[in-house]
């Protein structure tokens, strides 16, 4: 029986995958394979934080187990294949005065049971589009699935979108969690411990921000995580956690992952909508515009269409790339875009191709006395304070730039990707080259 559970949480605390966990840790059914985190639409305007529905199959499990997880000196395993099928009914039973109990002020949560997994296509609109409520509880009706709402309901969206995942690309996160007792307090987690974890195992990702030594794995919220590690191994994965070191979890599990998949990434769109997200091919015709707040803009052309691109100060040395282009240059854009003002707030950035560019020597000389000529106005030449000789714009000397900026591939530093944005490394790829 396939289980589905989003919107439990808030801006203020509780996460759904804790839930989902302490489901796992306390339910008498087998878990069917990996319990899965699967993220949507990171720029709908309803999100709490990450957009994460939580997904697992339960029923009597066969073939060998497989240790995924711990809790309270228990190991939280997971079988191969479904042997028996168990009861909706006795599922939701079980399960929904929990959600309730757990639900935050202002959530509305949304939990879907189903012997069979909604169609596929709801997946990618869910990570890709924004759905009307109707259209998902239809099809679940249709389906023969049970499905409940709290509040709103609209939870039972992400909820039917995150079931409906097939993976085309994934990933891998183990998530612990801290004891109850200490949600809202500091965390304690060694940074060395966790720079040794990042160096070890190479197949996990987005750890920590070396330069800076900023541990990305540990939230600052409220909430009951403790830290969570992504990558790409399980075995690399089970053995990662092992190196960290600081505060003890009080419960950790290990969940299959629509996240680093740039699945949420409109590539070829005939209309742009806003609160959604694209790759776009652009040709930069302005230099970048720097704003209060330290966010950089760079106005492209689309289509024909001029759009701003922009890059915010948490994207820190990120915002270089963007100074770093001129009029001419040829980029792909990846980024979600935002209605008011109509900006794409960039996640990452190719740079196809650097124009030839033509600056100013400098002020040009008076060809009567020699002296530097002062600008009279913007386009309008230059004149001699001295002899009073006028030196047209087009008379100016020129020579070309020198051009720092390499063509390649560009992405914020780790703390500030998103969780669907897929990293360099996963691309087999790395910046060519630095701004620090």
């Amino acid at each position: 029986m396939y289980v589905a559970i989003d919107d439990t949480d808030s801006r203020e605390g509780m996460c759904t995958s804790y839930l989902l966990a302490k489901m796992i840790a306390e339910m008498p059914y087998d878990l069917i394979g990996l319990p899965r985190l699967v993220r949507l639409n990171p720029a709908v305007p309803w999100k709490t934080r990450g957009n994460g529905a939580l997904t697992m199959r339960v029923g009597i499990g066969g073939g060998s187990p497989r240790t995924i997880g711990g809790h309270d000196g228990d190991d939280i395993v997971f079988f191969p294949r479904l042997k028996k099928e168990v009861d909706a009914d006795e599922v939701v039973d079980l399960f929904l005065p929990l959600i309730e109990e757990h639900q935050q002020p202002g959530s509305n949560p949304g939990f879907v049971v189903s012997r069979t997994k909604p169609p596929q296509s709801f997946y990618w609109k869910g990570v890709r589009d924004i759905l009307e409520i109707e259209e998902v509880e239809t099809m679940l009706d249709d389906m023969g699935a049970v499905r409940h709402g709290i509040g709103d309901g609209r939870g039972i969206i992400g909820a039917a979108c995150g079931m409906a995942w097939r993976p085309r690309d994934r990933s891998l996160e183990m998530l612990a969690y801290r004891d109850i007792v200490r949600w809202g307090s500091e965390r304690t987690l060694s940074i060395s411990s966790v720079e040794r974890m990042d160096a070890l195992y190479p197949s996990t990702f987005n750890n920590i921000e070396l330069r800076w030594r900023k541990v990305a794995i540990s939230p600052s919220t409220p909430c009951p995580v403790l830290l969570g590690v992504r990558g790409d191994d399980l075995d690399d994965l089970l053995e990662a956690r092992k190196v960290l070191e600081g505060e003890e979890p009080a419960m950790w599990l290990t969940f299959l992952s629509n996240q680093g998949s740039d699945d949420h990434i409109i590539e070829d769109a005939s209309e742009l909508l806003p609160d959604r997200s694209y790759r776009l091919r652009m040709t930069v015709s302005s230099q970048a515009i720097e704003n209060k707040g330290g966010f950089v803009i760079i106005r492209s052309t689309h289509l024909g269409q001029e759009m701003d691109c922009a890059a915010y100060e948490p994207s820190k040395e990120f915002r270089e790339v963007l100074r770093a282009l001129r009029p001419g240059d040829e980029i792909e854009a990846f980024g979600e875009l935002r209605d008011s003002p109509r900006t794409l707030n960039l996640e990452k950035l190719r740079v196809l191709s650097v124009a030839d560019v033509n600056v100013k020597k400098g002020n040009p000389r008076c060809p009567r006395c020699g002296k530097a000529a002062k600008s009279v106005g913007k386009d309008a030449g230059y004149r001699c304070r001295h002899c009073s000789v006028h030196i047209p714009e087009d008379e100016v000397p020129m020579e070309r730039e020198a051009r720092i900026l390499i063509p390649g591939w560009y992405e914020p530093p780790v703390c500030a990707r998103r969780h669907l944005s897929k990293p360099l490394c996963r691309m087999g790829l790395y910046q060519p080259l630095d701004f620090v």
